[in-house]
């Protein structure tokens, strides 16, 4: 049973009477990490594990939702809804339809059937799928239209300020404008975006460390923290920067002593990896792939030893990810503290490259990883179910 029927079946099953499958994409970042809220460049693409909901709407104006993964139902009221983050699954559908209606999107109650196969806590962004998915069928159902970009930006306000993760703008706006054997590099100021080929010769293989270190939530709102008081300082030497994407390696290197040893470090990652971005963008277009190893590896390092948002699982999995003949490239991918690495590895040798790395990882670490060999995928759509196909006698 294909995946938009068999959640149209549970659906059905739970609130008997029809419904509108839709379903949005997690994400992989193959580079640009920490540089979306900095107001600069990422190049994620969509990954082929998705949030699937079935929505029908109600008379009245209430939403009725149902995790079929955490097996748990959630009522609220579209006129009584408040900024109320209770750490668990329902904020981010809740959140989203709290920021729809604070932009002035009539809603309309409905009865909401959420199954989601991204994986959990692997920094592949399963939030940004449910809000995404959540957020596109409540706005179809009320028979009210949204541009993607749009949609995207309360996607996001709804994790700022309902949930309280202080994410930017990548997630959403990829799991919105994804395309089936594209990357994305978007200009996240602007959210101007390019769609780059991946070659077809090439898989993304994410690698999941199955470690996720309590820390990460946190530290990630200290990143940008951090982030913020480097502007506030150099502000004072360069006036009129918004944000560290105003800011070049010369600006840098001449307001050290402002910094500290910290912010500086801070703002080396950010600077950097807003040039590293760019030019692989520029190697996905011409197609000389062999620039990537370098960009990807120094990437992973900066993460490491200026961002310090990797771990030793981490960094043990990019090792061994490094030692492989056929990986163009590899390195931590999400917020980190935990989660996946991103490798790009010849098509004909990964089948090979993930047994090994596998073997290797469990080895070194007594983790036995998770291992998925994607290619980037469509994003946000409406899907009509398959017809069962009956078999002849």
């Amino acid at each position: 049973m294909d995946s938009a029927r068999e959640v149209l079946a549970n659906f059905n099953a739970r609130f008997h009477s029809s419904a509108k499958v839709y379903r949005a994409p997690g994400r992989v970042n193959l580079i640009g990490e920490h540089t979306d809220y900095n107001d600069g460049f990422v190049l994620p693409a969509a990954i082929g594990f998705s949030c699937w909901v079935a929505i029908a709407p109600r008379e009245d104006r209430r939403l009725v939702l149902y995790s079929e993964n955490f097996d748990e139902s959630v009522e609220a009221h579209l006129d009584n809804l408040r900024i109320h983050s209770t750490g668990k699954w329902a904020d981010y559908a809740l959140g989203v339809a709290w920021a729809l209606e604070q932009a002035g999107h009539r809603l309309r109650g409905a009865n909401v059937y959420v199954s989601g196969e991204v994986p959990l806590g692997a920094g592949l962004s399963s939030s940004a799928a449910v809000e995404v998915s959540v957020g596109f069928g409540l706005m179809d159902v009320a028979q009210r239209v949204i541009e993607l970009k749009d949609l995207a930006l309360m996607c996001q306000r709804a994790e700022n300020e309902f949930v309280g993760a202080r994410c930017g703008i990548m997630d959403q706006f990829v799991s919105c404008h994804g395309r089936a054997g594209r990357a994305l590099l978007l200009d996240c100021r602007s959210l101007d975006f390019q769609l780059l080929p991946l070659p077809s010769k090439i898989h993304l293989v994410i690698c999941n460390t199955m470690v996720q270190h309590k820390l990460g939530a946190t530290q990630y709102n200290v990143r940008r923290t951090e982030c913020e008081e480097a502007v506030r300082r150099l502000s004072k030497v360069l006036p009129g920067i918004r944000a560290l994407r105003d800011v070049s390696q010369a600006d840098l290197e001449s307001s050290r002593d402002l910094l500290g040893d910290l912010l500086y470090k801070r703002c080396r990652h950010v600077v950097s990896e807003n040039a590293r971005t760019l030019a692989a963008a520029s190697a996905f277009n011409s197609g000389e792939l062999v620039a990537l190893r370098h960009l990807m590896a120094d990437s992973h390092r900066s993460l490491r030893d200026d961002y310090d948002v990797s771990c030793p699982e981490l960094d043990i999995m990019v090792q061994l990810a490094l030692q492989h003949p056929s990986v163009i490239g590899a390195r931590m991918t999400g917020g980190g503290f935990g989660g996946c690495t991103i490798n790009l590895v010849d098509a004909a040798e990964s089948s090979e490259f993930c047994d090994r790395i596998a073997q290797q990882y469990e080895a070194a670490t007594g983790y036995h990883p998770d291992i998925y060999v994607c290619e980037a995928a469509q994003g946000v759509e409406t899907v009509e179910p398959r017809e069962i196909k009956t078999r002849s006698m």
